[in-house]
């Protein structure tokens, strides 16, 4: 069995920034690959955001660029089709990037989202996990 999740921009944003205490548990997530049978993609949309937010943090165009290089061996990139984004419209979800986000998951069929925003996903027929929840999820039903 392998698994395909979309992870959320937090969790790279919480690894990227060393944010606590969120750091520990988002690296481990996106690590998730070189152990499991899963596969990891962020949204295509989602690298200019964190791209943006990582360098207004670190003010240095040159980390960023090498942590994105470090997050590309475990994470790949999934592209943001015009239909993703007319049904992200026509959800009306009160924060569109997490719309974006869930129209991209579930038009590539990805078992699940994984995010710190659980509220924003609510409506979501795609499984919402936090980091925390799909490490153990993992562990539990993906061992080698």
């Amino acid at each position: 069995m392998v698994l395909n999740l979309l992870i959320d921009s937090n969790v790279v944003l919480d690894f990227f920034l060393k944010r606590e205490p969120f750091n520990v548990m988002s690296r481990r997530t996106l690590l998730l690959p070189r152990s499991y049978n899963v596969n990891n993609f962020i949204s295509a949309a989602s690298v200019t955001d964190i791209y943006y937010l990582t360098y207004k943090n670190l003010k240095n165009h040159q980390v960023v660029r090498d942590l994105f290089k470090t997050l590309f061996d475990f994470v790949g990139v999934v592209n943001v089709t015009d239909k993703d984004i007319h049904k992200a419209f026509a959800l009306n979800w009160k924060d569109f990037e997490d719309s974006v986000q869930y129209a991209v998951a579930s038009s590539n069929n990805f078992d699940g989202i994984v995010t710190r925003n659980m509220k924003g996903f609510e409506d979501s027929e795609v499984k919402i996990f936090t980091p925390e929840e799909i490490c153990q999820y993992v562990e539990e039903n993906l061992k080698e």
